[in-house]
């Protein structure tokens, strides 16, 4: 393998302490050194000028749909989108076909992205068997077999008593429970958020109270048994406000939201527009608000994408019927870079600490970080190119995105794995 040296790039590193114009030099996949100037031949040289060296990003909420689903995403597709986007690392949910609710299925993703990934993969198992909410699945043997996590996301836990014991099941087994939160009685087969959109498009509406009751429930619940919990994909304005208490009070929660709930609002579903239909559903100006102050001021820990990809015949039908989400990759970095960096609501120190440092310590993983004797995984952007999204350029098997054609700011030139270079000058190499 040959030395990799990144040079005159801008490194930003919040873990380690480092920002400021660096050379980094990659040996054996690892990063070597790191100083204001490195003089080395015969290496694979970078002129990172004028662009930024960040920690690969870290995603730990996304989909690839494999096994059983391979028609919309597959390890090999899905990974190959991830590092487009400038992931490194990435955890997928537990609602493939069979559930990943068992060592073996947890066994298959490991061995198939060890073996047609590009990326680094992380299984999450789910909390029930067959993601039913009855019967807690055999936790300790999912942790053992790889995952890092478990949920059983796609669907809440609906009894209270059912997820006492799986927070404290986990607790034994130190592994990081993440709920859906989502009272089922209340959305009630609505279909995107109730309110005056959905008035208007005679679409059945999903009050913003069942986000926010199970969020309410789950807070109370890790105060209860002293146990973390993570919310899933939190969109509502309450919800921001009933993590940021519980945080206060010392409750042991932690939060994502995705770029989604920062830059879009109901009016995305205008027209009946399938592309917008998304769970939970797109809100309102209010809460994007919400969402992006507590990006700014912590209480959201984490931006994840929830990379949801579907075939275009789930997606070109009625709304009522049509499938929820969004391939999210390729447009993350990218549209928090547009929405929260270049408005001032973050830094470029707060953004890797939700795309890298945060979703790398929940889930316990040994990543988020550039530093010497670590794993190279690296992300280097441009934060001022302009471009114009075209989802026919996606790496993703699907291209069900409601950002096509939306002008954003920030481009990923190269992202490397365990250094090696699978993305250089934009172009993927694999």
């Amino acid at each position: 393998m040959m030395k990799i040296l990144i040079k005159n790039g801008h490194l930003i590193d919040v873990k380690a302490g480092l920002k400021g114009i660096y050379d980094i030099l990659i040996e054996e996949g690892k990063i070597k050194e790191i100083s204001e100037k490195i003089d080395e031949t015969n290496v694979d040289l970078i002129d990172a000028k004028g662009k930024y060296v960040f920690p690969g990003f870290v995603d730990a909420h996304c989909h690839l749909r494999d096994p059983g689903y391979e028609y919309k995403e597959d390890i090999e597709s899905g990974t190959k989108s991830a590092a487009a986007g400038g992931f490194t690392s990435i955890a997928c949910m537990p609602n493939t076909n069979p559930v990943a609710d068992n060592q073996s299925v947890i066994s298959y993703i490991r061995n198939k992205a060890k073996r047609d990934g590009v990326v680094n993969v992380y299984p999450i198992g789910a909390i029930t068997k067959g993601l039913n909410g009855e019967e807690l699945a055999e936790i300790g043997e999912l942790k053992f077999a790889g995952a890092v996590a478990v949920s059983d996301d796609g669907k809440p836990v609906k009894s209270s008593s059912l997820m006492k014991k799986a927070l404290l099941y986990a607790s034994m087994f130190d592994i990081t429970v993440i709920s859906h939160c989502e009272d089922l009685d209340l959305v009630d087969e609505g279909v995107m958020n109730e309110g005056y959109q959905s008035t208007i498009l005679g679409l059945k509406g999903v009050p913003s109270a069942a986000e926010e009751i199970m969020v309410a429930r789950e807070i109370i619940l890790s105060e209860y048994t002293n146990v973390p919990v993570h919310i899933a994909h939190v969109s509502t304005e309450l919800s921001v406000d009933l993590i940021r208490y519980a945080k206060r009070r010392g409750v042991k929660v932690t939060a994502e939201t995705c770029p989604h709930y920062f830059s879009l609002t109901e009016d995305a579903c205008e027209g009946f527009n399938t592309l917008a239909k998304v769970n939970p559903p797109l809100r309102t100006r209010k809460d994007v608000e919400a969402v992006i102050q507590g990006l700014a001021d912590g209480t959201i820990d984490i931006i994840a994408t929830d990379h949801a990809p579907h075939h275009v015949d789930e997606k070109n039908v009625e709304f009522n019927i049509a499938a929820n989400g969004f391939v999210g990759f390729e447009t993350a970095f990218s549209l928090a870079n547009t929405y929260l960096v270049k408005p001032g609501h973050l830094t470029y120190e707060q953004l890797i600490e939700k795309m890298c440092v945060n979703p790398s310590k929940i889930l316990g993983l040994n990543k988020g970080t550039i530093e010497v004797g670590m794993p190279a995984d690296i992300t280097i952007v441009d934060p001022d190119e302009e471009y114009t999204v075209n989802v026919n350029e996606f790496k993703s098997k699907s291209k069900n995105s409601p950002f096509d054609g939306f002008k954003l700011t920030g481009s990923v030139y190269y992202t490397i794995v365990d250094g090696k270079i699978i993305v250089r000058e934009k172009v993927l190499l694999v």
